[in-house]
């Protein structure tokens, strides 16, 4: 899947910053991509970008009309056509996450054939995929992974690929998810893909590279979430990571959206380790990437230090602390 940049973020009527976490993570993650913002009427959130209309962002060069907002069970909203409509009218490409697809909305479909434009549909993948085979392949990749969903895994996989990129390190962070689809130009999201080709979808997304490569694997969902451990066994045995990082956040005490008690950072490490070992027998875990955004400083530098010493292992919260210490257990391990 292929999203062809500059974007004019759309982010309708979103009520808060959370209802943009997607445009959000356009502009912390690849500004250079984001030409500006489209909002409604009573929008509150705001990417600090320019403001522009579909047809004064064509004339600038913009190239796809991305929904930046998420919607009450990822529905497109009616209120929303006649800019989407707009968009594909001044020569959009229009890319959506939305569960339901521009695909089957007639209206869109009709204007994106007559106007020559693409709707890309994020979160859905026809493309043919093979079943995972389990076969070793060369290169090196490194996997994010989660004790929760939505606890910090896109954010982690994204520093480390450019912190070893900065080292001067081959690395590319392997999208997928819709966001980080709409950050790397490129990807699968693999919560689209029917069960059996999860596996075969990673090997695809890390297939084999020069020894010294890394290929960084944005995680997805939780190996004990009741919803989505399915998608995260998948991504583990396709991508056979050499290392992983485990992403955790301590102010919860549930996990999302589910009556599941939190899991144990330990209980998380060493079931990865163990269903690891599958495909790949020298998996390691290399830190902890810890979400202290519900903390205070104080707390966040108790808990960091904390589970150092239980795990022995680097703590580090990306977006505080950056990811050196992680990377240098990485490269030295490797």
């Amino acid at each position: 899947m292929d999203v062809h940049a500059p974007y004019l973020v759309f982010l309708a009527n979103a009520h808060d910053r959370l209802a943009a976490k997607t445009g959000y993570a356009l502009v912390d993650w690849c500004p250079e991509r984001v030409l500006g913002q489209c909002r409604m009427d009573g929008c509150v959130a705001d990417l600090g970008v320019r403001e522009l209309s579909p047809e004064q962002a064509a004339a600038e060069g913009a190239r796809t009309f991305v929904i930046g907002t998420v919607s009450p069970g990822g529905a497109l909203q009616g209120s929303w056509l006649r800019l989407l409509e707009r968009a594909l009218d001044a020569g959009l490409d229009v890319a959506s996450g939305m569960h339901r697809r521009l695909a089957d909305v007639p209206e869109l479909v009709a204007r994106a054939e007559l106007r020559g434009c693409r709707l890309i549909d994020l979160r859905h993948h026809d493309g043919a995929l093979g079943v995972g085979t389990g076969q070793p392949r060369a290169g090196k990749r490194l996997l994010t992974v989660g004790t929760d969903c939505s606890i910090g895994k896109k954010y982690a996989a994204l520093a480390l690929a450019a912190g070893l990129r900065k080292r001067g390190h081959a690395a590319d962070f392997r999208a997928t998810g819709q966001t980080g689809i709409l950050i790397a130009g490129a990807g699968i999201a693999v919560d689209a893909v029917v069960s059996d080709f999860v596996s075969g979808a990673a090997e695809a997304l890390s297939p084999e590279a020069d020894p010294g490569h890394w290929d960084v694997v944005e995680g997805q969902g939780s190996l004990l979430h009741p919803s989505f451990a399915g998608v995260t066994l998948g991504l583990l045995q396709g991508s056979q990571p050499d290392a992983f990082v485990l992403c955790h956040e301590t102010t919860r005490t549930h996990m999302r959206n589910v009556d599941t008690p939190m899991p144990d950072p330990a209980e998380v490490i060493e079931l990865t380790i163990r269903l690891g070992r599958a495909t790949n027998p020298s998996i390691q875990c290399v830190g902890i990437a810890l979400n202290t955004s519900g903390l205070s400083e104080a707390q966040a530098v108790a808990a960091k230090q904390a589970l150092a010493t239980r795990h022995a292992l680097p703590v580090i919260d990306p977006l505080v602390d950056g990811v050196t210490p992680i990377l240098d257990r990485l490269l030295a391990s490797s």
